[in-house]
C-alpha cells in the first residue's frame, strides 16, 4: 500500500509538472516582442522606444508581465534618459530601485524552500549590475536638472560607506530567518547530501565611472578635497583587473588639473548594449540509486554578450579633435557581479533538484521492484522528463544598459562651442551628433553626455 503512494505520488508530481511548464511558458516573453523597441534603440530614436514600450503594455499581452515589473521601468527609465526627458527618467528608476530593495528584503525572511523555489515562479528581483547602474544614471539625471546636490546623493548610495557596492559581497550569504542556517547547511539537513556545488563571491566593490561622476559633481559644487578623494578612489579602482584591463584615461588627471582662467569641458559618451541573458543547459550528477535519475538537465541563465561596432569615438570643437578613451567596461561589470548570482542560481537549482528527484527515484525502485526493471525505468524517465519541463531559466534583465562608458575633455576659454561627436567603426563613420550652444562655464561643471547603443 505505501508502495503505491509513492508510486501515485510521482504521478501527481508529473502533472503538477506539466502544469507548471505551461504556466512558465505563457509567463515568459518571447525576444521577438522587442524587435520594434530594438530597432528603435539601434537607430537611437529613443522616443520611439519609449512608445513602443507604452503601446507593449496596452495591449491583451503586455510586454512585461506583472512579475517583471522591475525590468519595465528600469528600460523605460533608461529610455527616458537617452531621450532627455530626465525627470520621467528619475521617475521610472526611483520606482525600479524601489521594487529592487523590496524583494531583496523579502528574500532574507523567506524560508529555506521559499528561497529555492524556482525563480521564474516569483517576481524578478533585479540584477546587482542593474541596481548598481541605476543611482549613475539618476545621478546623471539630477545633473541635467540643475541639482548636483541630489546628483551626490545618488553616487553615495554606491560608494559611500555601507553602499552598494560595499555590501555586494556579502548580499548572498543566505541564513535561514528561523534556524539562522546557512544555505548549505539547510540544504545538507533537508536532503542529506553533503556536498553542493562551490558559490563563487563578487570581486568588484569600486566603480571607476561612480568615482569619475562623484568627483565632477564635488568640483562643481565646490569641494576640492571631496574631489580628491573621489579621484584616489578611482585610481583604486583600475587596481581590480578583473574588470578594469585598460590604462587609466588621461582624461582622468586632466580633469584634476584645469589652468587657471580656463573652463573645462567634459565628455562622457556610452556605447554599446550590455549582455543580455539566454538559457544554456548544463548536465550535473546526483547521488541517486536508479541510473537515469543519476543525470540531471539543468537549465541556467548565461550572460551573452551583444558586441557594439563602434570602436573610436572622435570630438571635435572648434577644429579640435581629440578621442574619448575607455574608463569603465560595463559588459566586465556585468559579468561580474553577475558571478555570484549564478553560482547561487546553480545551488538552488542542484537542491531543488535533488529534492524533487528523490520521490522519483523512490517510486521508480519501487516499481522495479513490484512490476520489473522495464516498469521502473517507465517512470524513471517519465519523472526525469517531467521534472525537467518544470524548470527553466529565469532570462529577466534589463535589455538597454549601456556596454562601455568613454570619457575626454578639453580646456576652453568660457564661452559657448558647437561640439561635434563622431562614432566610428575603424575608419568607417557609423553615426554622429552635434551639440550646437553648449555652454561652457569657467566656474561649476561643464559635463556632456552623449549616447550610442550601436
Amino acid at each position: 500500500m505505501h508502495k503505491n503512494k509513492e508510486i501515485k505520488n510521482v504521478f501527481k508530481l508529473l502533472k503538477k509538472s506539466i502544469l507548471l511548464i505551461l504556466f512558465l511558458i505563457s509567463c515568459s516573453t518571447p525576444p521577438a516582442v522587442y524587435k520594434e523597441m530594438d530597432i528603435a534603440v539601434d537607430q537611437s530614436d529613443f522616443s520611439a522606444a519609449i512608445d513602443a514600450i507604452v503601446q507593449g503594455q496596452t495591449g491583451r499581452t503586455a510586454i512585461y508581465s506583472e512579475r517583471n515589473a522591475i525590468s519595465l521601468y528600469l528600460d523605460k527609465g533608461l529610455l527616458e534618459h537617452y531621450a532627455g526627458n530626465y525627470a520621467n527618467s528619475s521617475n521610472d528608476l526611483q520606482f525600479a530601485e524601489r521594487l529592487i530593495e523590496e524583494a531583496f528584503t523579502k528574500s532574507i525572511t523567506e524560508s529555506f524552500f521559499s528561497y529555492i523555489f524556482n525563480d521564474n515562479t516569483k517576481e524578478y528581483p533585479g540584477e546587482d549590475f542593474e541596481d548598481i547602474y541605476i543611482n549613475v544614471f539618476n545621478a546623471l539625471n539630477y545633473y541635467n536638472r540643475g541639482n548636483i546636490e541630489s546628483a551626490l546623493v545618488e553616487i553615495r548610495k554606491l560608494s559611500g560607506a555601507s553602499g552598494k557596492l560595499e555590501m555586494l559581497s556579502r548580499k548572498y550569504e543566505y541564513k535561514d530567518p528561523k534556524t539562522g542556517a546557512t544555505l548549505d547547511a539547510a540544504a545538507k539537513k533537508e536532503t542529506g547530501v553533503s556536498e553542493f556545488p562551490d558559490k563563487k563571491q563578487v570581486n568588484f566593490s569600486n566603480s571607476a565611472l561612480a568615482r569619475y561622476l562623484g568627483a565632477l559633481f564635488y568640483q562643481g559644487a565646490g569641494n576640492a578635497d571631496a574631489a580628491r578623494i573621489e579621484f584616489e578612489q578611482l585610481n583604486r579602482a583600475f587596481t581590480n583587473k578583473n574588470i578594469y584591463r585598460h590604462p587609466i584615461p588621461s582624461a582622468v588627471d586632466a580633469a584634476r588639473n584645469i589652468p587657471p582662467g580656463k573652463a573645462r569641458l567634459n565628455i562622457l559618451s556610452f556605447t554599446g548594449l550590455s549582455p543580455i541573458k539566454q538559457e544554456t543547459r548544463t548536465v550535473f550528477y546526483l547521488p541517486f540509486r536508479h541510473p537515469i535519475l543519476r543525470i540531471a538537465d539543468f537549465k541556467l541563465p548565461v550572460l551573452q554578450r551583444r558586441p557594439s561596432v563602434i570602436t573610436r569615438i572622435e570630438t571635435v570643437i572648434n577644429g579640435n579633435k581629440f578621442n574619448l578613451e575607455l574608463l569603465e567596461d560595463m559588459n566586465a561589470v556585468v559579468e561580474e557581479t553577475f558571478n555570484a548570482r549564478f553560482s547561487n542560481i546553480v545551488l538552488k537549482t542542484y537542491i531543488r533538484a535533488i529534492i524533487k528527484y528523490a520521490a522519483a527515484d523512490i517510486a521508480a525502485m519501487e516499481t522495479a521492484k513490484q512490476q520489473g526493471d522495464m516498469a521502473g525505468l517507465l517512470v524513471a524517465a517519465a519523472a526525469r522528463t517531467a521534472l525537467e519541463l518544470s524548470e527553466g531559466a529565469d532570462t529577466r534583465m534589463s535589455r538597454y544598459l549601456p556596454g562601455r562608458a568613454y570619457i575626454g575633455g578639453i580646456n576652453l576659454d568660457p564661452g559657448t562651442y558647437s561640439v561635434i561627436i563622431n562614432y566610428y567603426n575603424g575608419s568607417k563613420l557609423i553615426a554622429g551628433a552635434e551639440y550646437t550652444d553648449v555652454n561652457v562655464k569657467l566656474n561649476g561643471l561643464n559635463l556632456l553626455e552623449s549616447v550610442n547603443l550601436k
